[in-house]
């Protein structure tokens, strides 16, 4: 068995997770949330849901 182990100065991603912004921090970053499926030009046009 050997003895050798290896250790970086840096703490893996998973193990420190980042603090979670604020609504509007969270809006100035990655602007506002958007819907899954783009609207058509029609529901664009029309504000059909």
């Amino acid at each position: 068995m050997s003895n050798y182990s290896m250790h970086s100065g840096l703490s893996d991603r998973w193990a420190k997770p980042r603090q979670s912004l604020d609504p509007s921090m969270r809006r100035k970053v990655h602007g506002p949330i958007r819907p899954m499926e783009e609207p058509s030009l029609l529901e664009r046009l029309f504000r059909w849901s």
